[in-house]
């Protein structure tokens, strides 16, 4: 798998198959990872690369990742943004469709947010998103899962810069999908699929929310994970939306 070097940030990616590009965000919270798609309902570098460049990476500072860089205790969200538009830079891509799950959810609101001209469309797989029953989820999985290896690979990394990032990232943020507001996401005209669950990690309210709010939103069947009929109709769903949205080649 490539790699290349933006500035301090060393990004690794893979890429499958050949034309419009999918740029494709892993879930698995700070420990995503492009290796992590295996582990998901579906894989899009197996599944759309048959039509589509798809294009993922590591999540910067993924414990078993090969994307490795600062870690921007003030602007957590934006180095991940970064970082996806630097590998679209590289690979010389203007105009995208983005598909990503779990914690890309606020990724992809946050790419739509800096570079909404340049994202065609936007599949959201079971996101992530603040829910008031579980306030402090995703800073507990981050302690438990993230943290400590984290800063075994990394002795410059200390324990209060982790309480910084995490802080910045998800706490002073607590309400909605942490990178934008509803406001934006009621004006937001990109075309938008959202494929919700119902775990504390991946609330259904929040996910059906910015469905509800985003004027050109569509949702695909709930629950749909249950079993593989269930995924495969996802999939189409998928597939039936990429094909209405994807620019014609010419």
């Amino acid at each position: 798998m490539p790699t290349f070097e933006n500035g301090p940030v060393t990004i690794h990616y893979e890429e499958a198959g050949s034309g419009f590009p999918l740029l494709v965000l892993p879930g698995g919270g700070l420990n995503a990872t492009i290796a992590g798609l295996a582990n998901h309902p579906f894989d899009p570098l197996q599944e759309f690369s048959d039509t589509y460049r798809v294009i993922a990476l590591d999540l910067r500072n993924a414990n078993t990742g090969g994307t490795a860089g600062p870690l921007e205790t003030e602007r957590t969200w934006d180095g991940f943004v970064d970082d996806q538009l630097a590998l679209l830079d590289h690979l010389g891509i203007d105009r995208f469709l983005v598909m990503g799950f779990c914690i890309a959810g606020p990724m992809i609101w946050n790419l739509l947010k800096h570079v909404g001209d340049r994202v065609v469309a936007a599949t959201l797989v079971h996101p992530s998103g603040y829910t008031s029953s579980h306030p402090d989820i995703y800073v507990k999985n981050a302690l438990k899962g993230w943290a400590p290896t984290f800063m075994k690979q990394r002795p410059d990394i200390t324990p209060d810069m982790i309480t910084e990032f995490l802080d910045t990232m998800y706490t002073k943020r607590a309400d909605f999908v942490f990178t934008v507001d509803r406001d934006f996401v009621r004006n937001c005209q990109t075309p938008v699929l959202v494929l919700p669950d119902d775990i504390p990690a991946h609330p259904y309210a929040t996910a059906m929310e910015t469905a509800l709010l985003a004027p050109n939103a569509r949702v695909s069947l709930y629950p749909w994970k249950e079993n593989d009929r269930k995924i495969a109709l996802a999939l189409n769903h998928i597939r039936d939306f990429l094909a209405v949205n994807t620019p014609a080649a010419g």
